[in-house]
């Protein structure tokens, strides 16, 4: 990383030698931010796992040339490990949890080593998912995935959950998530759509960096754009039947949302977000954060904070949206989402607050977990179907 206090700075993979102490950059010239790394036995080689266009993919670097070539591609690639000419390493998809593979070290004979999870996965109805495109901010390209209901009949029309990553330098990539798992909404009968907005990682360090300073501009055109190509490339979505779920920055942007396309969505869901974005920078542990991506303090650069900040949009929200907060958080303090329940509440919009007092800025605990997908589906059968 080459810019203090910017955590989402490209990592480069710097090789030093252990007698002089010279330093040499292997990977200046890749445009990927490598995330785990391992030696080939021979030390020609550095494996490395990188966001790269909605997968996390599984690199082979040339210690000499820093070439990289790509070894593996589709999935969510962790913790390689060379073995003699093959590598093993844990593989996941939107369709899978994690499972051991291995791949010769050409990038061909992939194996899956263990089933762990076949037999849940069998009896768990899952939806097929593809990957799409489409011009966004500045018509530059967008990558966006869709996954479909469980049981998926074209000839019939089905709601839609629009969801919206957190970051906001993050990614809605081909991962079997935890908390955000599409599959929740496929199994309850939606169309899942996901954008990887400008400042999304993977796509390279100039989209990723394009949000600093514009939170609520580029991603905001891109969310637009993207639901508009989804609707017309899948017809069997219902368009009049839409939802859009956020949690940290997507909860800034559910309130963004609110204010500033006030009439697309028949509900909304905001998990941990901010409403006020200076009020905010007072009360985040993690300062470093907001001054870099607001270029500065709010006092130092005020309209940095302010241009983009969803309390100044209050008078235009009324469309219906779960707050969702945890007392523990401490990177979006539990006051923001009050704040956003009492507006609402205000204003008369149909709302509901449901309060985690022993959960942080994730909901971990699995009674809390069941109990955060139960209550978010069941808003969202609601108003949508």
């Amino acid at each position: 990383m080459s810019r203090p206090g910017y955590e989402s700075d490209r990592f480069r993979i710097v090789l030093r030698n252990w007698a002089s102490g010279q330093e040499r950059i292997l990977t200046e010239d890749w445009d990927c931010s490598p995330s785990e790394i391992a030696w080939a036995p021979d030390g020609r080689t550095i494996y490395a796992t990188a966001a790269n266009l909605g997968q996390q993919s599984l690199f082979a670097i040339d210690t000499q040339t820093g070439k990289v070539r790509v070894i593996l591609h589709e999935g969510t690639v962790s913790s390689p490990r060379p073995v003699g000419k093959r590598i093993i390493f844990g593989l996941d998809h939107l369709k899978s949890p994690v499972e051991l593979y291995s791949i010769r070290v050409d990038g061909k004979q992939l194996r899956q080593i263990t089933k762990i999870n076949t037999e849940k996965i069998r009896r768990a109805r899952m939806g097929d998912f593809e990957q799409f495109t489409f011009k966004g901010w500045n018509d530059e390209i967008v990558y966006a995935y869709v996954v479909k209901p469980i049981d998926f009949n074209p000839s019939q029309k089905y709601p839609v959950a629009f969801l919206i990553h957190g970051g906001p330098q993050g990614s809605f990539n081909n991962h079997f998530h935890y908390r955000w798992n599409p599959q929740v909404y496929a199994g309850a009968g939606y169309a899942a759509v996901m954008v990887d907005f400008h400042g999304s990682v993977g796509y390279g360090q100039a989209f990723t960096d394009s949000i600093r300073g514009d939170w609520g501009r580029k991603p905001l055109e891109d969310l637009k754009k993207g639901l508009a190509a989804a609707l017309n490339k899948y017809p069997w979505m219902d368009g009049e039947r839409v939802a859009a779920l956020g949690a940290s920055f997507g909860g800034y942007m559910i309130n963004w949302i609110a204010g500033n396309w006030p009439d697309r969505f028949r509900c909304l869901v905001n998990h941990d977000g901010n409403l006020d974005e200076r009020m905010a920078y007072f009360d985040t542990e993690e300062l470093w954060f907001p001054e870099w991506d607001h270029e500065g303090t709010p006092w130092s650069n005020p309209q940095g904070y302010e241009k983009h900040n969803p309390i100044n949009y209050v008078q235009n929200w009324q469309t219906p949206m779960l707050v969702i907060h945890g007392a523990l958080d401490f990177r979006v303090v539990d006051t923001q989402g009050i704040s956003t329940f009492t507006a609402l509440q205000r204003r008369g919009i149909p709302s509901k607050l449901l309060y985690f007092p022993d959960e942080n800025h994730w909901v971990l605990k699995p009674h809390n977990s069941i109990l955060w997908h139960e209550t978010v589906l069941n808003w969202l059968d609601e108003w949508c179907k």
